[in-house]
Order: C-alpha cells, then sequence, then structure tokens
C-alpha cells in the first residue's frame, strides 16, 4: 500500500453501490425473503442445464468469435424474424454479448460523444445515466406521466434539441411494469423521423407481457428499426441471470461501431452457454409457457394483496410489482423499505432510486420471479401489515 495520499478524481463522484446489492445485503443479513433484486430463485430448465453439459464435454470450451457463435446468432435472427416480422442479417447485424447491461454500456459507449444529449425516461433503471456521463454526454429526463408512468410525447418533443443524439427507452418498463402502446410506438417513430437521433431500445423483458396484451418491438416498425439498437436478455428469457448472456441487433452501419467497442470491453462470451442456448432455442413453446409462468405469478401475487392496505398499481408487463404504501407509513420509501426489510422480513426496493433527484411518490417495487413457496411466506407477511 503507498504511504502518500494518492490523487483520485472520480469519473461518477455521485455514484455509490447500487440499490439493488445495499438492499439484497440488507435481506441477507437480517434473514428477510427477497423480493427486492430482480433474479429468479428457482433453477433454469432442466434441458438447458444439460444442453451447457454436452457443450462443456463436447469440447466447446475456447473462444467464442467475437461477435458471438454462429449457431446462436442465427437463432437470434430466426427468433425475431418470426416474432417481429424483422430481418437481421446474422454475420453482420446481431453480436452475442455478456448480459444486457454490457450490451446497453456498449452501445452508449459507441455512439454518444462529449457534448451530446440522451434523453431516458424517468423512473429510469440505474445503469443508464452514468454510463452516459462516462461517454461526456448529457442525461436529458422524461418523467413518466403519474399515476400510470405513460409517456408524455408533447414533453418529450420539447425536450429534443440539435444537440439530441440518443433517446432511450426501455418497454416493458423497468420498475414500474407499464407497457408501451401501438400509438407510444408511432408517436415515437414520428418524433425521431428526418432527424440523426439513434434509440436504444431496452426490450428485456419482452417475453413477460400480461393480459392478453402485446410488447411492440421497435423491430417491427421500419423507421424505428433503421435506427435502433435493440437489446435483450437470455438470463431473464431463460431463468438463468448468473449466466450473464444477453443480445443486440442493429442495422450494419450502428452495429459495426458497437462491435468496435464490444471488442475491447469484452471481446467474447462464455462459449459453452452459447452452444447451449441456441441448442434449447430450437424448442418451441418457450416464449408462451414462460408468459403463462409469470402471469400466473403475477395473479397470485396482486390477489393476495388486494385484501391488504398496499395500493396495487397497474402490471402490464416484466415481473415486478409496484405499490403504494401512504395506509401503512409517511415515512420515506427508502426508511420504509429498510423497515421492511429488517422489521417483517422482507425486502423491496424504494422506487425513488429510480429518479436522479430521488422523487419519491410513496412507491415501492417487487419482485414475484420467485418460486410458489417464497413468494407464499412473503405474502404471509406482507398482508399482516
Amino acid at each position: 500500500m503507498p504511504n502518500f495520499p494518492l490523487p483520485v478524481s472520480s469519473r461518477l463522484p455521485a455514484v455509490g453501490t447500487t440499490i439493488f446489492s445495499v438492499m439484497s445485503a440488507l435481506a441477507q443479513q437480517h434473514g428477510a425473503i427477497n423480493l427486492s433484486q430482480g433474479f429468479p430463485d428457482f433453477d433454469a430448465p432442466a434441458e438447458l442445464l444439460a444442453q451447457l453439459n454436452a457443450a462443456a464435454q463436447a469440447g466447446h470450451n475456447q473462444y467464442a468469435p467475437m461477435t458471438g457463435v454462429p449457431v446462436l446468432r442465427e437463432a437470434i435472427a430466426a427468433k425475431v424474424q418470426a416474432l417481429y416480422g424483422a430481418i437481421y442479417c446474422p454475420d453482420t447485424e446481431v453480436t452475442v454479448t455478456a448480459g444486457a447491461t454490457q450490451a446497453l454500456f456498449t452501445a452508449i459507449a459507441a455512439l454518444v460523444h462529449p457534448g451530446d444529449e440522451v434523453i431516458v425516461f424517468t423512473p429510469v433503471y440505474d445503469s443508464y445515466g452514468p454510463s452516459i456521463e462516462l461517454q461526456g454526454g448529457t442525461v436529458v429526463h422524461a418523467p413518466l406521466s403519474l399515476p400510470g408512468y405513460k409517456p408524455d410525447w408533447a414533453l418529450v418533443q420539447r425536450l429534443i434539441t440539435p444537440r439530441t443524439r440518443m433517446i432511450i427507452l426501455n418497454t416493458p418498463h423497468n420498475p414500474t411494469g407499464t407497457v408501451w402502446s401501438l400509438d407510444d410506438m408511432a408517436r415515437l417513430e414520428a418524433l425521431v423521423r428526418g432527424t440523426g437521433i439513434v434509440l436504444l431500445s431496452d426490450e428485456v423483458y419482452e417475453h413477460m407481457v400480461f393480459d392478453q396484451g402485446v410488447h411492440h418491438s421497435v423491430m417491427g416498425f421500419p423507421g424505428l428499426a433503421e435506427r435502433a439498437v435493440v437489446v435483450s436478455s437470455f438470463g431473464k428469457t431463460y431463468h438463468i441471470t448468473g449466466w450473464k448472456v444477453g443480445y443486440c441487433l442493429a442495422p450494419r452501419e450502428l452495429m459495426a461501431e458497437f462491435r468496435k467497442v464490444h471488442q475491447f470491453n469484452v471481446f467474447t462470451v462464455h462459449t459453452p452457454s452459447q452452444h447451449a442456448l441456441a441448442a434449447f432455442m430450437q424448442q418451441p413453446g418457450w416464449y408462451e409457457q414462460l408468459k403463462a409462468l409469470y402471469q400466473g405469478k403475477r395473479d397470485i401475487f396482486r390477489q393476495a394483496l388486494a385484501g391488504s392496505r398496499f395500493g396495487l398499481l397497474p402490471c402490464e408487463g416484466t415481473y415486478f410489482q409496484c405499490v403504494t404504501y401512504r395506509a401503512l407509513s409517511e415515512l420515506p420509501d427508502r426508511d420504509f423499505v429498510e423497515q421492511l426489510t429488517t422489521q417483517h422480513g422482507v425486502a423491496a426496493i424504494p422506487v425513488s432510486a429510480f429518479y436522479p433527484e430521488g422523487d419519491d411518490h410513496g412507491v415501492i417495487r417487487f419482485c414475484f420471479a420467485k418460486s410458489a413457496r417464497t413468494l407464499e411466506q412473503a405474502l404471509e407477511r406482507l398482508i399482516r401489515l
């Protein structure tokens, strides 16, 4: 260790440990049921795990190509064509990434320059802002309108300036569980038409849309797809968040820039996982099963809390349920979730953590991507409040 102070000038002076890590650690410390961080507590499909073992045993244990193994990129291209009618070249327009967060960071690093403005919708996933700031960009916040957390398109139009380089959208939306409508996509398409604005579309919860709702991907709209980098997550889709494998799609010119950065901040992704996923993606019916699985868990969660003192907000997609708690407490949301964790044994996330200025609307977020037993135990505790 040096015996003199090292000069350190932080690139992110306002950033500390994420709220997800803080609440998960607090839950572990107090033996609380962790409904804060967004990961399942049940395992991946047995067939997928078998495919992983088979891939390793077959010798797929060295570096994969920088862009991802061809068979997986081909499977991704086939998937989006079948679901959204979108045609992407596996060789030049599809890249496998080390999770969705890496893909988001890489897209921002590749396409945002110092002085550029990037519009994000708040409440906003916490990785977007720091990624923009590290490139010398300016984050421009477009608050989603309460109580339904819907985009205010007149406001977005006012926020667009000659320096606007990118708009980041996230549907289905974390943390609120809302889903953009067909009209939302049409309004966005009209706003960016004829501009140099690129889109970064975070669609990691694309297969979790409920009540006969539809996920409208930017890939289904030519005026959006031509300027968009689309990000999704195998971790969310197959209950394997710890594998950290995701992917992105973009037109050739945008993908070429993406790969310039990708090759130096990750280069390549775990090889046997890629082969296992490519093989498992050939099985039909998974996306329908996934949707039904989480619809069932959402319905159980909402039905149990319907008679409680929590106020249920709409949950159109994702595996998150937001609730109000003002009938229980006037505490700030961060204090309330700490009390909920330490005194009542259930951990949640304060939604103020998703606002740049910590706006507190008395809303907290639970994750219901949990086993039946975990949900039963958590709900027993929550409905007693």
